[in-house]
Order: structure tokens, then C-alpha cells, then sequence
């Protein structure tokens, strides 16, 4: 219950609204990075933490204008043991995710080169990082310690290192921690190099501030004081008028209130001090959540009036005890503890604290403890076993098929109030992306095989062969209630490795070994399937399309072209059963790296492979085996002669739940259509295109099918469009919009001779204008005229509304200009966007143009379509580069080079170091890279663990 009453949820509640909560204190990144998956990519899920029903009124901050001069030459000799520390957490891991940020530490042995800082800063997981001093040397830092609970961590860097400053140390003094106390808090605040700000201690006895669904501190007491801390503080030390740490800093509120929560150093000291002596730090655990309550609470859940009397006198200081908040399922103390305990002895000893229930654990671990509790108002007696903490740490973690997983960790389990138990997806990805969420899974079996623990999950996968499709059963963590079930193709050629990593806590980094080989696929076999029949259709011929269509799954194991998902699935329709031909959307196949599966008949699953890839009409060929297929695949008809506005048509759709939808509908308006560009990060996008609308609701809500007549022929494709991203909710948008299928013909008919396609365009992107226009940009009565008999449905011409970037050359007197009006090309008028088909086949064509007000006569050259789809990419110290896709062109003026960077990954260097999508490198080192091979090249010459220089410029030309 919370203080009003209210009742609280264990498993994730927080008792105020998620916008009120505080936050741990990471340095703001200005520079979010390109969305994946329909999500933007580098969310941080540990940006707030529950600001819970602890907060009182804080006492007010106090101005630090005017220091005295002890506190100015305390801050001169604090100064100098504060570190900046820029590190990056490099890959998700239990609760934290991939991140890269600042924050602050501090010097606690300079002898050894020991740094005490935030447990959330040195993470659970791989940990890369350096710190800068106060006169800006630098040197690596590496974890040697980080609390399985509490949030604190000691990282490691080498004293010789620092040259010109001697180094010092900070005097860990938890015992000077008091109410009313002034004190200074030291450090990188708000990203600054250093920034000292002041305050007030008002409590000593907070419970620890939850941190929403991410890490959270527990069991232990917080210093609640007034200081205002903000971004890149965490870490800071927390330091009295004499110079001694105190506190160290760990949150603080979001929502502008001054008020700042710091972790006692009780537990770090005792930390530091094992450390020093080369022992390992001890850490019990009976698994179990306590809270600090205040007597009145206490006594509503039964301590009685002898045992408040008792804690009283013995602790006259003291206004709470120890309550049982969470109780593990299947830990030492289920079935003995209830939550609502009150905590009166350990040992025979009476306890109110946190720090000496730490202590009498930490000391038994692996033996047993004799707790006293008030039930109820009736005493309890019980004998509990002490398990070791560091056991239900997760210390290592084995990568396959693209994803991560480790066994579940106490503090998982602790958020859920679940058993401490179970295979944890930690990144959720590749073959083992569920669903929507990206974490929180626990495997339960994999290929019917059940998988409790980490060692049971390796040797299952170890068995299973490279591109098997297995049945995982899985739970999330947030409901263990449901049991989901999913069909899992296995990566192993992508992904081939299965790589265990453990934690080295000597060397400050991760051991990595590769385990077992992946197994050869196994051959493809036959089968045999029939198709469902529409049986209530009123127009059975059009109904049979459905022999026509195949489901297409489509999985991009590398983020390429500003492609936002690494999974798309929709349906294709069947050109040529015979050889396997489909044609689908490029909305579902964007680009070539890929596999590629379809389902045939909702039964047979066979692999596909990219044939051809349309420069700028939205379709793919794909192509399968269909010597492995035993079922009535139908060929589909397609039409000669282009459909009619007006004209009646049967609308055959598949809906989001794969359901194909039949309804007779009329074509409302065959128009000339622009995509809208993605203006965050260019992608493939249609332009120069006819679109097909049809008078139904069922077309915006199938993303895939086709127009059919009555009789079965096939008169427009029905297919999904990528456009851009909405700034509201930063959501893709995407239309469905038909494409007649006449324009198709002369493609398909060499595709299906065997000839892939190798065609030319124009690099220029058109819009129509009517004739009203015409006439003021200076076209002729004569053309006018001319336009009106060649096409008297649509009176209009295409203007060049935009022409992609040139060559380094520079335009010739030859090419396009933006505004250009289109008259003839090769001597044919212009009036649908079909008739600029002609440039396919032509390397240059005869243009008639109308040029500010003029009409002139070019020569116009056609661009070879090969070299706009990406064929080779290089994933460079966390970036992946390629040479800019057809959309970047598109949207740009000029190339800087074609070293482009399509995508970055969370934590790694480029993100640290600000890398972004959308850049273009030009030169290593100076060395100019206008190329991927001269940028292999000279990458290859950069030693490992050393710095380097990138010159890139963006992509609005700012270097």
C-alpha cells in the first residue's frame, strides 16, 4: 500500500505518474540516432527511474556564489582526484542496454588506480571507457568491480599513465554523513568538464529511488539532499568542508526540483577494502526486498508496543524498521518470509538497518541465519539459508543467430517478483526477435527441447542445423501467465558464430570463445499442399487468383540504404509458376541482402533468392524452387491494356492477419504520385509512377494484392510504399496504392527469358502541371493544342522537379535542370509517366524542352541503374558504410565522397564519438578516402586501441 492508501504493484508499478520520476544522471545525447525496425534506435530506457512516496519537502538549496575560502581550498584539492569518464556500455545486457555517455568519478587509491563511480555507469555487461583529469590527461579505465546491487563500481586505470599532476586520493568518511550538513557536489554536470554544485543533506534514511523497469538500487537507505544535479553527474563525489567524501551521487529528480539522492559508501568502502587486499568482495543474499518503513506503518501491520519499546530504546534515533517488501518465489526465504514482515533480530541481534543487515549476510554466505519477524503482531522465528549474490549475477553470456542471452539475474527477477531462473533474451534480435518488444523474453524450449539454464540452451543450439525452422516456446517476464509459441528460422550463415563471453574482472574486459560450428543446412525436401477456396465469392474466377499468391518473409540480417526494419512480411503474386518467378513490393524487399522464404498455401516454405530489384517502381522479382513445390500454383494473368478511371474492378487483398479480402469496387482516379522523401535518412522511395485508387476501406488496410476482373486477369498490383517518417509520432508511413500492370510486360518478358534487366533512366524526379501552368512557363499554343489530342483524359506534361546529384564533373549543357517542362523524348510527346519508359533502353535521347520560356533542343544522357543498389558495405568500429544509395542522390546536390554511413550501432565508437547516419567520410588520417577501397585501405593501417582522425561532413554540407 502506498501512503495514501493506494495499492502498489510489485512487479513494475510506480507510485507516481512516469512523468514525474527522477533520473539517473547520464549526460543528454543531442544526437539521436536512425530509427530501425520502426523504432527509433537508441532510446535509452534508463533515462527515468520512479520517483517514489519518500520525497518530503528538501531544504532549500544553497547558493554557490559566494564559497568561503576553506570551501575554496577544499574544491582546489577535490578537484584534482575528479575524473570525467566517457565510456560505452557495448552491447545489452540483464537490465541495461547498449549506450554511450559521460559521467563523473572519482580517485580512491591513487597508488593502486582505483575510481569509485555508478554502478549504472560501469554496467553488468562489456564496459569500454575512458577517463580525462582535471588537466586533461587521459587514460583507459577498466571494471574490477561492480556491486550485483547497489550502485556503485570501482573501475581500474594505470597511476603511471598520468604524468603531469600528482595523483591523490579522496578519503571515503560515510560516518560524516548528517542531517543539515552543507556539502559540494564534484563533478562532469550537464556534460561540463566540471562543475561543483551545493546543497544541503536533509534525510539519511530514504529508501532507495526505483528506477522504473531498468537498474534499480534496493536494499539499502538513500541521503536525500538539495543540489540540482543534472546530466553527467553520476559518479560525482559528495564531499564535506574538509575535503572527505561523504556520499556518492547517484540520481535526482527530472522534473526541475532540486533535490539529489546519494548512495552512502558504507557498502563501497568495505568494497575498496577487500579489493585492496586481493580478496573477493563477499555478498549474501537471502532474496528478499526490504524497505524502510516508519513506526506508525509498522505498528498498522502488527509490531507490537514490547518490540517498538525495544527498537526505541536501543535505537533512540531511529523513526523505522526493516519490512519485507518482496520475497523471491523459490528462494531461501519463500515459504518462511511474507511480504509485510516486520524485521526485528538476525542472529539474536535486534537490526534497523540496512548496513548491518548487509553485513551480517555478506559474512554468512553459504551458511545459515536465524531471523526474528512480527507477523501480525506475533513473533517468527525462522532459519534461513544465505546463498551467494554473486551466483544470480549473470557473468557471461553466449551470442548466436544474432541475438544474446544469459541466465536471468537476481535483479530481473526482483523487478518481476519471479524465481531467479530461466534463459534471459538480453538482446533480442536476428532469429530471436519476438513480437514488438525488444526485451524481456525467457526461452522456455527450443525444437521441443526444454532449456532452464544457460548451458542446457547452448547444447540444444548447438545441435540444431544453419537454416532449420524450430518451435521456441517463450515467456515475458512482465507475464509468466502466458506461454507463447513461435516458429524460428535458424541464421546460422549470417550469423555463424556462437560465441560465449565471460567477464574477466582481472584484465577489466570479456573473454570471448567460440563454441560449436554451425551444422549444414539440411537438403530441401517436396511437399505437397492444396489452397484454400473463397467458397462465398460471387465471382469464383477472380476469387481462383489466390492459387496466385505466396506469402514472402523477407529478413535483412544488416541494416543497409536507411532501410528502417530488419523483418517485413507481405505477399507476392506468382508470374511464372513454372520457373518460381514473384513479383512483390519493395516495400517487403527493399535491397538483395537478405533471406528470403515463401509460403506457399499457407503450407510449403521454400527459400527464394533477389532476381530483380526496379530502380523506381516499387517491385521486386524473387524466385524460388518450384521443383520442391507439389501444389496448384497458378500463374497469373496480367493485362495488356492499361485499366480505366471509372472502370469496375474486384479488389483481392491480404489484411494485417493474412487474410485475403474480396469486395467489388470501381476505380475512383488513376494519378501521378510523389512519395514523400524521408528527410532524417534517405530510403528507397517510388517516384515517376502512375498510382491506382480504388473506391474501398479495404484498400488502406491490405498492403498487398492486386485488381482483378471478373474473369482472373490481373489488371494492377496492389502493393505497400515506404514513405517518411511522421514528425508526431515517429512512426513510418506507408500507402497502398495500385500499379497497372501493362507497364510491367516488357520487364517481366526478359526476366522470364532468363535476362535480368539492365536499364537505364533519367536521374531526374518529375511532378505534372496542367496546362494553366504550361502556358505561363512559356509552352506553345501548338503544344498545348498537341497535348490535348495525344491524351485527352489527362491534359498535362512533367516538369523536373528535382534532378539528382551530378557527377563530380559537374552538369554538362546536356542534362536536365530543375524546371525543365519535358515536351518529347526521341520524338515522342510526353503525357504519361509510361511513355518516359524510353529510357530504359537508351543510353541518350533526343529531348525537346521548354527552359525558361524557351524551347530547346538536348541531348540527354540515361544512367546505368547498376551501380544504385548497394553491393558491398563495411562495418567500421560500430558504423556501417556503404556508397550512397539511389536515395541519397536523389535527395542531395552533391557527393562528398562514396563513403557514406548508413547506420550505427548503440554503444559502440561511432556513437560515442559521434559518427552519425547521414555523414559522408572524406578523409583517415588526412589521407582523402573518396572511395570504400581507399577507406579499407587506410582503416586497415589504424592500430587497435589507438585514436585517429575522420573528416567527414554531414549531409546538409556542414564539415
Amino acid at each position: 500500500m502506498g501512503e495514501n492508501g493506494e495499492v502498489r504493484s510489485k512487479r513494475k508499478s510506480s507510485p507516481v505518474n512516469v512523468m514525474d520520476r527522477p533520473s539517473k544522471i547520464f549526460k543528454y545525447d543531442p544526437f539521436p540516432n536512425v530509427s530501425v525496425n520502426g523504432q527509433p534506435l537508441l532510446e535509452d530506457n534508463q533515462s527515468n527511474m520512479d520517483l517514489d512516496s519518500e520525497d518530503r519537502v528538501s531544504l532549500p538549496p544553497v547558493a554557490a556564489t559566494a564559497d568561503t575560502a576553506e570551501w575554496q581550498a577544499t574544491i582546489e584539492r577535490v578537484v584534482r582526484n575528479v575524473v570525467s569518464i566517457h565510456f560505452c556500455q557495448t552491447c545489452s545486457f540483464d537490465t541495461d542496454p547498449a549506450i554511450s555517455s559521460e559521467a563523473t568519478g572519482f580517485v580512491v587509491d591513487a597508488e593502486r588506480g582505483y575510481i569509485l563511480t555508478n554502478r549504472h555507469v560501469v554496467g553488468a555487461g562489456p564496459f569500454w571507457g575512458y577517463c580525462i583529469f582535471d588537466n586533461h590527461e587521459e587514460c583507459d579505465v577498466y571494471p574490477v568491480y561492480r556491486d550485483p546491487v547497489h550502485d556503485f563500481g570501482i573501475l581500474r586505470f594505470d597511476p603511471k599513465a598520468i604524468k603531469y599532476m600528482p595523483l591523490t586520493a579522496l578519503t571515503l568518511r560515510p560516518d560524516l554523513a548528517k542531517v543539515g550538513a552543507e556539502i559540494r557536489v564534484v563533478g562532469n554536470d550537464a556534460g561540463e568538464k566540471l562543475s561543483i554544485l551545493s546543497g544541503v543533506i536533509s534525510r539519511l534514511d530514504r529508501n532507495a529511488p526505483e528506477y522504473g523497469e531498468g537498474y534499480s538500487d534496493f536494499n539499502t537507505n538513500y541521503i536525500q539532499a538539495a543540489a540540482a544535479a543534472s546530466g553527467g553527474s553520476s559518479g560525482s563525489p559528495v564531499v564535506n568542508l574538509d575535503g572527505h567524501a561523504v556520499a556518492l551521487q547517484a540520481g535526482g529528480r527530472a522534473d526541475g526540483a532540486a533535490t539529489d539522492y546519494f548512495l552512502p559508501l558504507d557498502r563501497p568502502l568495505r568494497a575498496l577494502e577487500c579489493i585492496r587486499r586481493g580478496e573477493s568482495v563477499p555478498r549474501g543474499t537471502i532474496q528478499t526486498q526490504w524497505v524502510i518503513k516508519p513506526f506508525d506503518e509498522c505498528r498498522r501491520l502488527g509490531l507490537s508496543p514490547r518490540w517498538e519499546a525495544a527498537v526505541r530504546k536501543g535505537f533512540p534515533k531511529e523513526t523505522g524498521m526493516l519490512v519485507a517488501e518482496i520475497v523471491l518465489p523459490e528462494g531461501p526465504a519463500d515459504t518462511q518470509l511474507e511480504e509485510g514482515d516486520v524485521l526485528i533480530q538476525v542472529n539474536g541481534e535486534l537490526l534497523t538497518q540496512f548496513v548491518r543487515l548487509d553485513s551480517i549476510l555478506d559474512s554468512h554466505v553459504d551458511k545459515r541465519v536465524s531471523l526474528l519477524v512480527q507477523r501480525g503482531g506475533k513473533d517468527v522465528q525462522v532459519e534461513l539459508d544465505v546463498g551467494d549474490l554473486h551466483a544470480i549475477t549473470p557473468d557471461r553470456f553466449v551470442t548466436v543467430c544474432g541475438a544474446s542471452f544469459h541466465n536471468l539475474s537476481y535483479q530481473q527477477a526482483r523487478l518481476y517478483a519471479i524465481p531467479v531462473k530461466g534463459v534471459y533474451v538480453c538482446e533480442a534480435a536476428g532469429s530471436f526477435r519476438f513480437e514488438s518488444m525488444d526485451a524481456g523474453w525467457l526461452i522456455q524450449s527450443i525444437d521441443q527441447k526444454e532449456t532452464p539454464d544457460l548451458d542446457t540452451f547452448i547444447d540444444v543450439m548447438s545441435k540444431i542445423p544453419d537454416r532449420a525452422r524450430v518451435v521456441v516456446r517463450y515467456k515475458h517476464v512482465r507475464d509468466l501467465h502466458t506461454l507463447s509459441t513461435s516458429i524460428v528460422h535458424v541464421d546460422r550463415h549470417w550469423s555463424d558464430k556462437m560465441r560465449l563471453a565471460v567477464r574477466n574482472d582481472v584484465s577489466g574486459v570479456w573473454d570471448f570463445t567460440d563454441l560449436a560450428e554451425p551444422l549444414p543446412a539440411a537438403p530441401p525436401v517436396r511437399c505437397k499442399a492444396d489452397f484454400a477456396k473463397l467458397d462465398t465469392v460471387a465471382h469464383p474466377a477472380a476469387a481462383d487468383v489466390i492459387r496466385s499468391f505466396v506469402r514472402v518473409a523477407c529478413n535483412m540480417p544488416l541494416k543497409l540504404d536507411g532501410f528502417p526494419r530488419s523483418r517485413r512480411v507481405g505477399f507476392g503474386l506468382v508470374i511464372n509458376a513454372a520457373k518460381g518467378l514473384v513479383i512483390v513490393s519493395r516495400g517487403i524487399v527493399p535491397f538483395d541482402l537478405c533471406d528470403l522464404s515463401i509460403t506457399i498455401a499457407e503450407s510449403i516454405i521454400v527459400e527464394a533468392k533477389v532476381v530483380f530489384l526496379h530502380p523506381l517502381a516499387n517491385y521486386a522479382v524473387i524466385q524460388y524452387d518450384p521443383s520442391l513445390v507439389d501444389a496448384p500454383v497458378q500463374s497469373a494473368r496480367l493485362a495488356t491494356e492499361t485499366i480505366k478511371q471509372g472502370a469496375s474492378t474486384i479488389f483481392f487483398g491480404w489484411n494485417q492477419n493474412f487474410r485475403a479480402s474480396v469486395t467489388q469496387t470501381t476505380v475512383t482516379e488513376i494519378t501521378t504520385v510523389a512519395i514523400p522523401s524521408n528527410g532524417s535518412a534517405p530510403r528507397y522511395r517510388a517516384i515517376n509512377l502512375d498510382a491506382v485508387i480504388v473506391d474501398t476501406s479495404l484498400s488502406g488496410q491490405c498492403g498487398s494484392g492486386a485488381l482483378v476482373r471478373e474473369d482472373g486477369t490481373v489488371e494492377a498490383l496492389w502493393l505497400s510504399y515506404l514513405g517518411e517518417r511522421s514528425a508526431s509520432n515517429q512512426k513510418d508511413v506507408e500507402y497502398h496504392l495500385g500499379l497497372a500492370t501493362p507497364t510491367l510486360l516488357p520487364i517481366l518478358s526478359q526476366i522470364e527469358s532468363g535476362i535480368t534487366p539492365s536499364l537505364r533512366i533519367l536521374n531526374v524526379e518529375t511532378n505534372t502541371v496542367h496546362m494553366s501552368q504550361c502556358r505561363i512557363m512559356g509552352v506553345s499554343e501548338a503544344w498545348i493544342t498537341k497535348v490535348a489530342e495525344a491524351n485527352p483524359s489527362r491534359h498535362q506534361l512533367f516538369m523536373v522537379r528535382k534532378v539528382d546529384c551530378t557527377p563530380r564533373s559537374g552538369p554538362d549543357d546536356q542534362s536536365l535542370r530543375e524546371g525543365d517542362i519535358i515536351l518529347t523524348l526521341n520524338d515522342q510527346l510526353i503525357t504519361r509517366v509510361s511513355e518516359l519508359d524510353i529510357m530504359y533502353t537508351n543510353t541518350s535521347l533526343s529531348a525537346l524542352i521548354v527552359r525558361r520560356g524557351e524551347e530547346m533542343h538536348l541531348r540527354v544522357p540515361t544512367i546505368p541503374t547498376s551501380d544504385l543498389n548497394t553491393s558491398r558495405a563495411v562495418i567500421f568500429c560500430g558504423a556501417v558504410l556503404h556508397a550512397p544509395h539511389h536515395a541519397v542522390r536523389q535527395q542531395i546536390s552533391k557527393l562528398h565522397s562514396e563513403v557514406y554511413v548508413s547506420v550505427r550501432a548503440r554503444g559502440s565508437p561511432a556513437y560515442q564519438y559521434g559518427l552519425a547516419p547521414t555523414n559522408f567520410i572524406t578523409a583517415v588520417n588526412d589521407v582523402p578516402t573518396p572511395t570504400l577501397t581507399e577507406f579499407v585501405r587506410e582503416a586497415r593501417g589504424i592500430a587497435d586501441n589507438t585514436y585517429f582522425r575522420l573528416r567527414v561532413v554531414t549531409f546538409d554540407n556542414v564539415p
